[in-house]
C-alpha cells in the first residue's frame, strides 16, 4: 500500500486530475469577503417615554427592563444609558454563545415580559440586533436644486430602489437613512383657536372621528352579498379643509380651512438628516449574504443602479458613497498576489538547494496542497478573505517541508540503487510516523488561533484554520502523490549532471569552514549552549520595552469623523456646524467626497466602527473618501484645523482600524451610588487626562447638565379653572409637539395629520406664555405659571446595575494608547484623588478589549501543551529531550521578540499569533536533529565525530525547509498596511535563530545528557552492524 500511487499511474493521474478540479471549483465558488463576518453578539433595547426626566426614566423604564434581561445568564454585559424621554440599554452576549438567534430571541421575550411594569405613556421596548457586517453598497440620491428639498420625492424614489436592490440574488437587507417624516400639517392659530375655545386636542379627535375607514356591514341579497362600507375618508388636503369642527355650547360650526393652515410639511425637528458633499440627500445602504459572492452582487447591482439613474428626474443625482466590492477586489488581488510572490520565491530557493528535479517536485507540492485548501475551505464554508489567504501565506513555507524531506528521501534511495517501487515504499514506510508527528506538533502550535473563542476568534481564526488545512494536504501529499511523483520523474529524467542547477548548490569551502565550527562546538559543549541562549535571553530582557498595540490602522482611503455639540443643540445648529467643518475639508487636496450624518451614525461602512447613535440631534457622524490613504500626519493635521475652527464643538478625526470595536483608545469606567460625587470625581480624572500629553480630546457620560424649562403652575389657579396640572402639560404639549388626528393614505403610504401651533409661534417664550389653556374658562398660560431655566442631569449611566461615569480620552492619531494610558496612570497615582468607600475605577477602551482577547487566545494553549509535551515524550520515549525540545520552544519565543525589537514594531495581537506559530515551528528541525542523533546507534552515545557527522547530513534539509519558509513570509514582511509585519517578523527570526539552535545547541545538550555514556571504540563497530548504519539507506536522521 506504502507505494500504491506509484504502481498505479491511473490512480495518481486520476488523483492528480481530482484535486484540481475540486480545487479551482472551489476557488470559483468560495464567498469572497473584505474581512471575515462576525457573530452579532450585541443589541439595543430601546423605549421611549416622552418628556420623563433621566431620574424618572432610569427608575421607572431601564430598571425595569435591566432585571427582566439579568435573568438570563447568557448575558455577559448590561450597559444603559436613561436620557429625556428615552431609554437605551445594550446587550452583550457572553464570546462563548455561538447560537445567538435563539438568545435574541429570549432576550425579546424578557423585553416583553417587562412591559406590564413601564408606566403609562411609555413605548414597547424595541429590541435592535447590532449588525457587525458592514454594508456592500452605500448610495445617495442627492437634492441638486436651489429650492428647499421635496423629500417625498426622494423618499419615493428611494423605496423605489430599495425594492431593486432587495430583488438581487444574495441581498440580506436594505435601508433608508436621512429620510424625513412626512405628514400632513394643520396649523392652527392659537388666538382664533382661543376664541373659539378649542385646543389641538379637540381638533385632532373630530378630524380622527371624521376620517371613516370601517365598514358598516354587509347587504345580503338572495344572490348578491354586497360590502357596505363608510364613505368620506381623510384623503386629500381639501377634504381636511373642509371638515367641520364643532365648537361652543350651542353647538356651532367651523371649517378646519377657517381655523388653520392645512399642507403637506415634513416632521420637525427632524430626527436626522443625510448632506452628501454638502447637499440634502436620502441614503440606501444594503448588505449581502455572507456565503455569497461580493464581487458578482456588486456587478448586478452597478447594473440596477445605471438602469435607475436613467429615469432620475432632473436636479437628483445619484452618488455612490461606499461599494465594498472595489476594496475586497484589491485586498484579495493585494494577498493572492503575495501568495504568488511567496511560492515562487520557495520555488526559486528549493531550486538553488536542491536541483531542478527536486524543484520541480516540491514546486508541485505547492499548488496542490493550495487547491486542496480551497476544496475543504468549501466544505467548512470558509469564504476567501485577507485572514483565510493571509493564513495561506504563512503556510507557504511549512507545507513543503514534507515534500522536501520526503524528496530528500526518496532521492537518496534511488540513487543508492534501489528500484523506484522500492525506494518510495520504504520511504513512505519510513517517513510516515516521523511527519506525522512533526505535523502534528504545528498543527498543535495553530490550534489556539483556530479554536479561540469570541469575536477576536471569529475574526483571526481562519488564519489556524488555513493553516491546519494546508498542512494536513502537505501531510496527505508527503505520503502519497510526492514520492510517487518523484519516482517516476527520476525513472524519466535518467542520471543527472553535477551542474548547480541539476544537483543544487554547494560550497566545499563553506562545508569545511562550517564542519570546523561543529567540531569547534561540540568540544566544548557547555560553550555552545551559553552561547545559543544569549540572543534568546536578550530578546526577553528587552519584551518590557516594547510598545503595546492591539491592532494597527486600516491603511484606507477612508477616515470618519464625529462631532458633538453642546447636549441642547437642535439638528439644525448641528447642521450648521457639520456645514462649516465641510467648507473646512473642501481645502484639503486629498478629500474626495464628505457625507454627514446628523442626528444619528452613518450606515456600517467598516466592520469594526461602532454605531448606536440615535435620537441625537447634537451628535454628526461623516464618512470621508480621499485620493489615497489617509495617514496619520494628516489625521494630526487635519484635527488641529478642525478643533481651530469649530471651537463650539467637539470634533475627532479618527482613523480606520483593525481588530474588535472600542468607543475610545483610553477609558475609565468610575463606579459608585451617587451622582453629584460621580461627576466630581469623574472631573478630577479628566483634569488628570487633560495634562496628560498627546490626548486631544476628553469626555464624560456624567460631565454635562441639561439645560431646561421648569414649569411652575399655581395649582390654586388651575383647579379654579377645572383642570389638573397634567392637562395644563397635556395641553401644552398639544400647541408645541402636535397630535396625531387621522391620515391620509396615499398610494403605499400612510400620512398622518398632525395638529399643532406654527414654528414662529412654538420657538418663542412670550408666545407660548400668551397661550391659551381651555377648562371651564380660557385664560392665557401666563396666569397659571411660569418658567424658569434650570439645570438637569443629562443622562444616567449604569453598566451591570451600577451606575458609572465612564471618562473617555482621544488621543493623536498615530501614537499607542498603551504608551499614553501609562504615562495617565502614573499622574493619576500622583494626583490627590482619592475614592470614597463604594467607589472604584476600571480600565476600558482598548486596555479592556486587548486582554479580553488575548485571554480568549489562550483560553486553549494550556490544554494543547499538555497534548504537545505528550507528544514529544511518546516521540522520544524520553522526558528529558522532550525537556530540550521544549527549551527550545522558549528560546524561540525570546529570538522573535528580540526580532520584533529590532523592527521597531510594537508588541500587539498578531505580534502574538506570530509567538504561537513559532513555538510549533520552530522546534521541527530541532526534532530532526535530536531524532537523527538518537536514532544512530555511536552519536546516541556521545561520540563527537560521529554527532559532527549526524548534523552535516542533516543540514541540507533543515536549511532548506527553513529558507523556503523564511522566503515564505517575506510577501508579509513588507505588507503595506502594517497589519502583518509584526506576525511575518516573529516567525522569521525565531525560525532562523532556532535553526542556528538546532545545529549548535542541540547537539552540545545532547552530548552533555549522554557525556557518561560513551562507550569504547571496539564496540562501535558491531552496533554499526547490528543497527545496519553501513546499509545504502544512510539516511536515518529525517525522523
Amino acid at each position: 500500500m506504502s507505494n500504491l500511487f506509484f504502481r498505479n499511474v491511473q490512480l495518481l493521474i486520476l488523483t492528480l486530475v481530482m484535486i484540481l478540479l475540486w480545487g479551482t471549483s472551489s476557488f470559483f465558488s468560495l464567498p469572497r469577503l473584505e474581512d471575515p463576518e462576525l457573530t452579532a453578539r450585541n443589541a439595543t433595547v430601546t423605549t421611549f417615554f416622552p418628556g420623563a426626566s433621566p431620574q424618572r426614566i432610569e427608575t421607572l423604564v431601564t430598571d425595569p427592563i435591566e432585571q427582566e434581561l439579568r435573568e438570563l445568564e447568557a448575558i455577559d454585559t448590561i450597559t444603559s444609558t436613561s436620557r429625556l424621554g428615552i431609554s437605551v440599554i445594550e446587550v452583550e452576549l457572553k464570546e462563548a454563545i455561538a447560537n445567538v438567534d435563539e438568545i435574541w430571541s429570549q432576550v425579546r421575550d424578557k423585553a416583553s415580559d417587562a412591559i406590564p411594569l413601564l408606566p403609562a405613556g411609555a413605548s414597547e421596548p424595541e429590541v435592535d440586533i447590532a449588525s457587525i457586517s458592514a454594508n456592500a453598497l452605500i448610495v445617495g440620491l442627492v437634492w441638486d436644486l436651489p429650492e428647499p428639498p421635496n423629500y417625498g420625492v426622494l423618499s419615493r424614489l428611494a423605496e423605489t430602489l430599495q425594492e431593486d436592490l432587495r430583488r438581487i440574488p444574495g441581498t440580506k437587507t436594505v435601508e433608508r437613512f436621512g429620510e424625513a417624516e412626512e405628514e400632513i400639517l394643520v396649523q392652527v392659530d392659537p388666538v382664533q383657536m382661543g376664541q373659539l375655545g378649542i385646543t389641538p386636542q379637540m381638533l385632532a379627535a373630530q378630524l380622527q372621528s371624521s376620517d371613516a375607514r370601517v365598514s358598516a356591514g354587509q347587504v345580503r341579497g338572495l344572490e348578491n352579498q354586497l360590502l357596505l362600507e363608510l364613505q368620506g375618508e381623510l384623503d386629500s388636503l381639501e377634504r381636511i379643509r373642509r371638515t367641520p369642527i364643532q365648537f361652543g355650547a350651542e353647538g356651532q360650526f367651523a371649517y378646519v380651512g377657517d381655523m388653520a393652515q392645512v399642507m403637506r410639511s415634513i416632521r420637525e425637528p427632524l430626527a436626522e438628516k443625510a448632506l452628501l458633499d454638502g447637499q440634502s440627500a436620502v441614503v440606501i445602504a444594503a448588505q449581502v449574504e455572507s456565503q455569497e459572492r461580493l464581487d458578482e452582487w456588486a456587478v448586478m447591482a452597478r447594473s440596477r443602479l445605471q438602469t435607475f439613474q436613467a429615469y432620475l428626474p432632473s436636479g437628483i443625482q445619484l452618488q455612490v458613497i461606499l461599494d465594498q466590492s472595489r476594496y475586497v477586489e484589491t485586498r484579495l488581488n493585494t494577498v493572492l498576489g503575495n501568495l504568488l510572490i511567496g511560492a515562487l520565491l520557495v520555488i526559486l530557493v528549493t531550486w538553488v538547494i536542491m536541483g531542478w528535479q527536486s524543484s520541480l517536485i516540491v514546486g508541485l507540492a505547492l499548488p496542490l496542497s493550495c487547491l486542496m485548501v480551497f476544496g475543504m475551505m468549501n466544505l467548512l464554508g470558509i469564504p476567501l478573505h485577507q485572514i483565510s489567504i493571509t493564513g495561506l501565506i504563512i503556510a507557504l513555507g511549512l507545507l513543503i517541508d514534507n515534500a522536501i524531506i520526503m524528496v530528500d528521501e526518496v532521492k537518496i534511495r534511488l540513487e543508492s540503487g534501489l528500484k523506484g517501487s522500492q525506494a518510495v515504499g520504504q520511504s513512505v514506510r519510513f517517513m510516515a510516523v516521523p511527519l506525522l508527528g512533526s505535523t502534528l506538533t504545528t498543527v498543535l502550535a495553530f490550534l489556539p488561533i483556530a479554536l479561540a473563542p469570541g469575536g477576536v476568534g471569529e475574526f483571526t481564526g481562519t488564519i489556524g484554520t488555513t493553516v491546519i488545512l494546508a498542512l494536513t494536504s502537505s501531510l496527505i501529499l508527503a505520503l502519497t502523490v510526492i514520492p510517487s511523483l518523484m519516482g517516476r520523474l527520476h525513472h524519466l529524467g535518467g542520471t543527472l549532471g553535477t551542474a548547480w542547477w541539476q544537483i543544487g548548490w554547494h560550497s566545499p569551502w563553506l562545508a569545511r569552514v562550517y564542519q570546523r565550527s561543529l567540531k569547534l562546538t561540540f568540544r566544548r559543549p557547555v560553550l555552545g549552549i551559553l552561547l545559543g541562549l544569549v540572543l534568546p535571553v536578550l530578546g526577553f530582557a528587552v519584551a518590557p520595552l516594547l510598545p503595546q498595540q492591539f491592532f494597527p490602522p486600516a491603511g484606507r482611503d477612508q477616515f470618519y469623523i464625529e462631532m458633538r455639540l453642546p447636549i441642547q443643540s437642535s439638528l439644525a445648529a448641528t447642521e450648521a456646524v457639520a456645514t462649516q467643518a465641510y467648507q473646512k475639508l473642501l481645502t484639503y487636496p486629498e478629500v474626495q467626497q464628505v457625507s454627514w450624518f446628523l442626528g444619528t451614525a452613518a450606515p456600517r461602512f467598516y466592520y469594526n466602527v461602532l454605531g448606536g447613535q440615535q435620537n441625537s440631534p447634537n451628535y454628526a457622524q461623516a464618512l470621508v473618501q480621499v485620493h489615497q490613504a489617509a495617514d496619520a500626519d494628516f489625521i494630526q493635521d487635519l484635527q488641529q484645523a478642525l478643533d481651530a475652527a469649530l471651537p463650539s464643538a467637539q470634533v475627532l478625526v479618527r482613523q480606520l482600524e483593525q481588530g474588535p470595536p472600542f468607543e475610545a483608545p483610553i477609558e475609565l469606567r468610575l463606579y459608585g451610588p451617587d451622582l453629584e460625587q460621580l461627576r466630581y470625581l469623574g472631573d478630577q480624572i479628566r483634569a488628570v487626562l487633560t495634562q496628560t500629553p498627546q490626548v486631544r480630546h476628553t469626555r464624560a457620560t456624567l460631565s454635562e447638565a441639561l439645560p431646561k424649562l421648569g414649569l411652575t403652575l399655581d395649582e390654586e389657579e388651575t383647579r379654579r379653572i377645572g383642570l389638573t396640572k397634567s392637562e395644563v402639560a397635556a395641553q401644552l404639549d398639544a400647541y408645541l409637539e402636535g397630535v396625531v388626528g387621522g391620515s391620509v393614505l396615499e398610494d403605499n403610504e400612510e400620512m398622518p395629520v398632525r395638529v399643532r401651533v406654527g414654528d414662529d409661534v412654538r420657538s418663542r417664550l412670550d408666545t407660548i406664555d400668551s397661550l391659551d389653556i381651555v377648562g371651564q374658562q380660557r385664560v392665557p398660560f401666563s396666569t397659571l405659571g411660569q418658567m424658569s431655566l434650570i439645570a438637569d442631569q443629562s443622562a444616567i449611566a449604569r453598566r451591570q446595575g451600577q451606575r458609572v461615569n465612564t471618562i473617555q480620552a482621544y488621543i493623536t492619531a498615530g501614537l499607542l494608547p498603551s504608551q499614553i494610558l501609562a504615562d495617565f496612570l502614573e499622574r493619576l497615582e500622583q494626583s490627590d484623588l482619592s475614592l470614597p468607600p463604594g467607589y472604584r475605577i476600571e480600565l476600558g477602551g482598548e486596555a479592556d478589549a486587548r486582554g479580553a482577547s488575548i485571554a480568549n487566545l489562550l483560553s486553549t494553549v494550556g490544554v494543547l501543551f499538555v497534548l504537545m509535551v505528550s507528544t514529544l515524550v511518546l516521540s522520544f520515549n524520553s522526558f528529558a529531550a522532550a525537556g530540550l525540545i521544549l527549551a527550545i520552544a522558549g528560546c524561540a519565543a525570546g529570538l522573535g521578540l528580540g526580532a520584533l525589537y529590532i523592527s521597531g514594531y510594537p508588541f500587539g495581537f498578531t505580534a502574538i499569533l506570530g509567538t504561537l506559530g513559532l513555538v510549533g515551528l520552530a522546534i521541527n528541525d530541532s526534532i530532526v536533529v535530536l531524532s537523527a542523533l538518537r536514532n544512530h546507534p555511536l552519536a546516541r552515545h556521545g561520540d563527537v565525530q560521529e554527532v559532527i557527522h549526524v548534523v552535516s547530513r542533516s543540514t541540507r534539509h533543515i536549511i532548506a525547509t527553513t529558507l523556503t519558509t523564511l522566503v515564505g513570509f517575506v510577501p508579509l514582511l513588507f505588507d503595506a498596511t502594517g497589519f502583518w509585519p509584526p506576525l511575518a517578523i516573529c516567525i522569521a527570526g525565531g525560525l532562523g535563530g532556532t535553526t542556528i539552535l538546532a545545529l549548535y545547541a542541540v547537539p552540545s545538550a545532547h552530548l552533555l545528557l549522554n557525556r557518561f555514556q560513551r562507550i569504547p571504540r571496539t564496540q562501535q563497530a558491531l552496533l554499526m552492524s547490528k543497527t545496519g548504519e553501513n546499509d545504502a539507506v544512510p539516511n536515518l536522521h529525517h525522523d
